[in-house]
């Protein structure tokens, strides 16, 4: 009886050094994953704060509404370079999304054809791309050619960085869709073509979206491509055959300018730059939420 009691002292010494043990570790393990995310988001709040710091100062109502004044006068603003901006990324969403997400649903749908991996090679070609490179490509098979700067130019630029972002996002929530689905569907009498669009394409709408708010935003603070394509302009213009500002553009226009008060102008353009950004981002997210819990 004493030995077996012995035996069992020790084993209940062994169980509770084993969940201290684990206790521990765990404790150690969740203490890493918060330290390892705050050291991620340090750069980020580094760099809001820098942002709101320096550019905070300078935004106004003149920031948003005027365009650039002629050089030694105080004031003007970037309202050129913000509707630049809106419509070359306005452009490239019309030309890069329906490509990307049309591509997309083909890689998911097309199972193993020789096709389908000479398209997913492509697009995962065209992601490593420098932008630059993409910048360079345009000027020579559209400016030249044209003879002009443009932000048709500008726009087919940042679709060539879009589409292929959005394909391979499209791709991966088609491919989440359960085949039980596409089952149902195709049991009820639905053509394939149908099913793969009102039932498949209809259940990852939501993901769908989310990646191309992603792209769109990656697209918005390009700078290379712009600037072989756009080219920039310190003036307002709608008109898309001709140059035009961009956010990215005057901000590097103005930071390695001379004057003061550009400099302070560079700040808040970034400012504004990265919070338009960082909506993009929310919006994703928000959208993500919904289809989770919605």
């Amino acid at each position: 009886m004493a030995r077996r009691e012995g035996l069992r002292r020790r084993e209940r010494r062994v169980v509770r050094r084993r969940r201290l043990g684990r206790r521990i570790v765990g404790a150690a393990m969740t203490g890493a994953t918060y330290g390892a995310a705050a050291v991620a988001l340090v750069p980020l709040f580094a760099i809001l704060g820098m942002l709101v710091v320096k550019g905070a100062g300078s935004l106004d109502l003149n920031f948003f509404i005027k365009a650039s004044v002629p050089l030694g006068e105080t004031g003007g603003g970037f309202a050129h370079a913000i509707v630049g901006t809106l419509i070359m990324v306005a452009l490239a969403a019309a030309i890069g999304v329906p490509v990307g997400v049309g591509a997309g649903i083909y890689l998911a749908e097309s199972g193993g054809a020789k096709a389908a991996t000479i398209v997913r090679f492509v697009a995962d070609t065209l992601n490593g791309i420098p932008s630059i490179v993409i910048g360079i490509f345009a000027w020579t098979w559209i400016v030249r050619p044209t003879g002009r700067f443009s932000a048709w130019a500008g726009g087919i630029a940042l679709a060539c960085i879009l589409a292929p972002i959005v394909a391979r996002t499209t791709e991966e929530m088609v491919r989440l869709v359960p085949n039980s689905l596409r089952e149902a569907a195709l049991a009820l009498g639905y053509p394939r073509w149908r099913t793969s669009l009102q039932v498949v394409v209809r259940t990852a709408l939501p993901g769908i979206v989310t990646g191309c708010l992603v792209a769109l935003a990656r697209v918005a603070g390009e700078t290379a491509p712009l600037l072989f394509t756009a080219l920039g302009s310190l003036y307002l213009s709608t008109d898309v055959n001709r140059a035009m500002a961009a956010l990215p553009l005057q901000i590097y226009s103005y930071a390695v300018g001379p004057y003061d008060e550009w400099h302070r102008q560079a700040w808040a353009g970034a400012l504004v730059l990265i919070l338009l950004v960082l909506a993009l981002g929310i919006v994703a997210r928000l959208v993500t939420h919904r289809k989770a819990y919605g």
